[in-house]
């Protein structure tokens, strides 16, 4: 069974930094790609950055030049750095791992932007 953590949210001043983690664990034997999604209050979850075995980066327009996503897929863990944070950044952030040829979601974490 695959395991999908995220943690590091919380509260953050705007223009503040955040950093999300997400760890995989379980029955893995090959990471195809690890992506983090988030929903804002009241709206559908959306995607915000993609990173795959390859290191192959992907953005959302609303993030780039601010959020920069990495991966160890040794350790199974694709970290999210989240830098000049904006009030419409708050959402619960959820990882997702493509995996085994299945999808894999974690629970999320919540991230709140206001002063």
């Amino acid at each position: 069974q695959v395991q999908v953590v995220e943690s590091g949210g919380g509260l953050v001043q705007p223009g503040g930094s955040l950093r999300l983690s997400c760890a995989a664990s379980g029955r893995i034997p090959s990471i195809s790609e690890m992506a983090w999604y988030r929903q804002p209050p009241g709206k559908e979850r959306e995607f915000v950055a993609s990173i795959t075995s390859n290191g192959l980066t992907r953005y959302a327009d609303s993030v780039k030049g601010r959020f920069a996503i990495s991966r160890d897929y040794v350790k199974k863990v694709a970290p999210l750095q989240m830098n000049r944070l904006k009030p419409e950044d708050t959402a619960v952030y959820y990882c997702n791992t493509l995996a085994n040829g299945s999808s894999y979601w974690g629970q999320g974490t919540q991230v709140t932007v206001s002063s």
